[in-house]
């Protein structure tokens, strides 16, 4: 899944549990969540073993992808505010939400080859629910749009 909508998901749930030790966790879990979820994303790895390197494409994607991740956790974590406590809550939700596929970025964008990362990889590639663009990208449109209704309501 991209980006975007695990922020989106993970900010959403700081939103209404704004207790750190229960929203933080509960954000990182909903990665693996998501991943379940049928999508459509990237395949670095695919690319990476075809190519050599991620494609141009691809690393358009990620800048795109990541630049609206931080701006819709930032705009909803600045809504919390001038609780401060709970806009850092939510931005550390954000974060959460995306740690799992962060661990993976020195593997594909620094070369950093090692083995834990690896089977962290395989293990992602092993709960993805992989289907073509069209629906896969919808069905992270209804995620984003269902946490921005879960977050207003």
């Amino acid at each position: 899944m991209l980006e975007t909508p695990h922020v989106i998901v993970g900010a959403a749930i700081a939103t209404k549990i704004p207790d750190p030790l229960i929203a933080i966790p509960l954000a990182f879990a909903s990665h693996f969540i998501l991943e379940m979820v049928p999508h459509w994303n990237p395949h670095l790895n695919s690319e990476t073993k075809k190519y050599g390197r991620i494609t141009g494409r691809s690393t358009l994607l990620i800048v795109i992808d990541s630049t609206l991740a931080l701006i819709g956790g930032s705009i909803i974590a600045y809504q919390a505010l001038p609780d401060t406590g709970h806009a850092v809550t939510i931005m550390l939700a954000s974060l959460a939400s995306i740690l799992p596929d962060l661990i993976e970025a020195p593997y594909f964008f620094l070369k950093m080859k090692n083995k834990i990362i690896e089977k962290w990889i395989n293990f992602q590639k092993s709960i993805q629910s992989d289907v073509g663009v069209i629906p896969g990208l919808a069905t992270q449109y209804i995620t984003i749009f269902a946490s921005i209704f879960w977050i207003n309501h």
